[in-house]
């Protein structure tokens, strides 16, 4: 963009700041303030006390207080905050007398004079227990098989499942009993002794629950051959967090007892760290990472054999939000632009939001949030600005936040805002902005900047340009027609910048439409085609107007206004007798366009037609066969001719024929020459005229007459130098052309018998040698020829 008006200055507005920058000093504010502890989520147990902790470090004095579900609580109700902030709830209630509940999401909010910050938030449930959802079941299974039973509860934290066998503990030390976290109770290699009444006990802060009893009988065993291999139980897809425990359980059975083995979907190797086998084919993974999860696939094999059969399950570990990169405190001068960058991982991936001293920031035009908000910008920073900025970064799996500071530079002494800012739309595509010196404080003024944006567009968008401090006025070049533009100024010292002026929003003016592309088809004698097409260059069109005159009318008939979305116009009714001026334009609502003018003359183009007609291959059935049948019926017309010329020629006298030269005036040659617009006619060129008119030719004639105004005969002279008769080539083959073929002169000779003399034998390809005229009948033979008219 081109700026005009002014001695504008020759570095650039950015240029102006750095001389602010040289004399800001960056102040750490890590330690103002911060949170050394913050709440955690929590399971409380009704009746019993519930303790939150909140440790805040910075600058004293500081204040802090807790909400519950984004709610200020009151201190000294059913909570009181503790003198090293942490919060109390005497006896916590899942629904107190009013209705509320100590149940929800708390949060710690610290306040200094710098600001403030919220800490995590924190989930707090009361415990609980529901009935058994699952419950064991009797069975009957032969000696050496395997049994399992299996009890599920759901509750909070979690129950911890433990199976009584006839009212005792079971004896988690014998190897062929496997205990799942999970609930499960797995036997293998059944005996006897194992037959007896099974239950699970739940266990948690909240209760103590029982399950009702299963049977298990062990019955002798009645068969010893082959089983092929089968799972009984395969691994269920699992979602946890990192650093927990997941348990994928693989239970199978055969004779010969299969051998359980694990792998990866994805081929990666398990690995060993972490990794251990319960009974018989469980596998347990420990200190769960993102990278544990995957598809697991429990085989088992029958040994010594490929015979197998698979189960598979996904784990899915999930990571709480961690920052990889915090945002750092910042110190910026009044006007400029502040950038808070904070980046997050986790899995699944976290969502960031931001808050200003703990209240949630909503982008506005002065505050944008990109990169899927991790970076906060901050465009044309004020005093109001100054604040503790947080980022919060949140998944599935838990939260996180970090804070820092902005602390916006202010120097005394300043100049006020430039006054009386104005823009006038000058053209399409330039504004003239002009402004008045600020109120105060001008003497040291060293320029002004001229911040310029498009209305529709972001903050981030905006660009500047550098004024001289004696200029007031700036013309801003290369917009866009048609758009709204806003601008304000800032006036500039070496301590600093003013506040912005007022914003002023103006629209540059439109563009009319660029010229159209006009083409001029005829049609006929009276009519002809318009043809156009629009241009994308400049504004857009709303529509067409058509003008057209005969060129010595001094009016146009006119205009003929066509839509947008019209490209060709029919003119009729038209005297095919002089030449006409056609003018077409596009028009919009800013006015109408240059006009593109073309000239036609319907009589040339009609000759031209005439002389060259068009091949219409586009017809019926009839029109076909008519066109056909004349091309036909001329090759058979020319072909009749010459042979009946040829044979007149030859029979018709028999005597000799002399001819003898006596001058140019008393011998013209035939000649058959083509003209060479006009294919499918033959002219006669310099032959005699005929006393009497072939019929045949009456109608053509006229046209005859035509064809000799607009193509020169050859020069006679050079007509008495050619005696051979010349064949006429082949012509092109179409629906308004004859094809016409004739014999070589040395393909035939002509004799004439006499009562004296002995047939004599003359090649036309000397006729003239050694004759002389003698009878009338020999004079009329001499201007006899062989001819043909297509």
């Amino acid at each position: 963009m081109a700026a005009g008006g002014g001695s504008g200055l020759h570095a650039p507005a950015t240029g102006l700041l750095l001389l602010l920058l040289c004399t800001a000093v960056e102040r750490g504010c890590s330690a103002e303030l911060a949170f050394a502890v913050e709440p955690s989520d929590d399971v409380a147990v009704l009746d019993q006390p519930l303790l939150l902790n909140c440790l805040v470090e910075g600058t004293p004095p500081v204040a802090i207080s807790w909400r519950r579900n984004g709610l200020p609580l009151v201190d000294g109700g059913y909570a009181a905050i503790l003198g090293n902030g942490s919060l109390q709830v005497a006896r916590f209630q899942k629904v107190h007398m009013d209705g509320s509940s100590d149940e929800g999401e708390y949060d710690c909010l610290a306040q200094n004079r710098f600001g403030s910050v919220v800490s995590r938030r924190a989930k707090v449930q009361a415990a609980f227990m529901l009935d058994f959802h699952v419950l064991p079941q009797n069975a009957v299974v032969e000696e050496g098989g395997v049994a399992r039973f299996q009890c599920q509860i759901n509750g909070l934290p979690e129950p911890v499942i433990t199976w009584e066998r006839n009212l005792e503990p079971v004896d988690t030390d014998n190897a062929r009993y496997t205990l799942l976290p999970t609930g499960v109770l797995q036997i293998t290699g059944l005996r006897s002794e194992d037959s007896g009444i099974f239950r699970c006990v739940a266990t948690n802060i909240a209760n103590v629950k029982y399950s009702p009893e299963a049977r298990l009988v062990v019955s002798d065993s009645h068969s010893t051959g082959y089983k092929d291999p089968m799972i009984l139980v395969g691994p269920e897809n699992l979602t946890r967090t990192v650093h927990q425990t997941a348990i994928l359980e693989c239970m199978a059975t055969g004779n010969p007892r299969p051998i359980v083995s694990w792998s990866r979907l994805d081929g990666r190797p398990i690995g060993v760290e972490g990794i251990q086998v319960l009974g018989t084919g469980n596998l347990m993974i420990s200190d769960l990472t993102v990278q544990h999860s995957g598809i697991y696939v429990c085989a088992a094999n029958k040994p010594g054999t490929r015979v197998r059969r698979t189960a598979q399950g996904r784990l899915v570990v999930q990571a709480p939000a961690e920052f990889v990169q915090h945002p750092q405190s910042i110190s910026r001068p009044v006007g400029t632009t502040a950038i808070f960058t904070c980046l997050a991982q986790g899995e699944p991936a976290p969502q960031i939001t931001w808050l200003k001293n703990g209240q949630t920031l909503d982008p506005t035009e002065h505050i944008k949030l990109k990169n899927n908000n991790s970076t906060l910008t901050l465009y044309g920073i004020s005093q109001d600005d100054e604040a503790i900025y947080q980022c919060v970064a949140e998944n599935s799996a838990g939260s996180t936040q970090a804070s820092a500071r902005l602390t916006v530079l202010w120097a005394e002494g300043l100049p006020g805002p430039p006054q009386n800012v104005k823009a006038l739309k000058t053209s399409a595509t330039s504004i003239q902005v002009s402004w008045s010196e600020a109120l105060q404080n001008t003497r040291e003024i060293i320029g002004y900047v001229l911040h310029i944006r498009k209305t529709a567009d972001p903050v981030e968008m905006e660009y500047q340009e550098a004024v001289s401090k004696s200029t007031f006025q700036q013309l801003v070049t290369d917009l866009e027609p048609s758009t709204s533009y806003s601008f304000y100024l800032k006036a500039y010292t070496s301590r600093g910048a003013s506040k912005p002026s007022e914003v002023t929003v103006v629209q540059t003016l439109g563009e009319v439409p660029a010229m159209p592309v006009l083409y001029i088809k005829v049609l006929n004698t009276t009519a002809m085609q318009a043809q156009w097409e629009p241009s994308t260059k400049l504004g857009q069109q709303d529509g067409f107007k058509l003008f057209y005159r005969k060129v010595h009318v001094p009016n146009y008939t006119g205009p003929k206004v066509l839509p947008s979305n019209m490209t060709a116009y029919n003119i009729t009714h038209l005297d095919s007798s002089v030449v006409y001026e056609v003018k077409l334009l596009a028009y919009n609502q800013h006015g109408d366009g240059n006009a593109t003018v073309r000239f036609v003359s319907l009589k040339e183009a009609t000759e031209r037609a005439v002389l060259n007609p068009p091949c219409d291959c586009v017809k019926g059935d009839q029109s076909n066969k008519t066109s056909t049948t004349g091309i036909i019926i001329g090759i058979h017309i020319g072909v009749t001719c010459i042979i009946f010329c040829v044979l007149f020629l030859m029979l018709g006298y028999r005597g000799r024929l002399r001819m003898c030269r006596k001058g140019p005036q008393q011998l013209s040659t035939p000649q058959v020459t083509r003209t060479l617009r006009s294919p499918g006619m033959v002219v006669l060129n310099g032959a005699p005229q005929r006393d009497v008119e072939d019929p045949r030719d009456r109608g053509k004639q006229p046209e005859l007459n035509e064809m000799q105004k607009l193509f020169s005969s050859p020069h006679p002279q050079s007509l008495l130098d050619k005696r051979i008769v010349e064949p006429v080539p082949a012509l092109p083959t179409s629906h308004d052309a004859t094809q016409v073929s004739m014999l070589a002169p040395d393909e035939f000779s002509i004799t004439r018998e006499d009562e004296t003399h002995p047939p004599v034998r003359t090649s036309l390809q000397d006729p003239l040698a050694g004759c002389d005229y003698g009878s009338p009948l020999e004079r009329e033979a001499s201007n006899l020829g062989p001819t043909s008219e297509g």
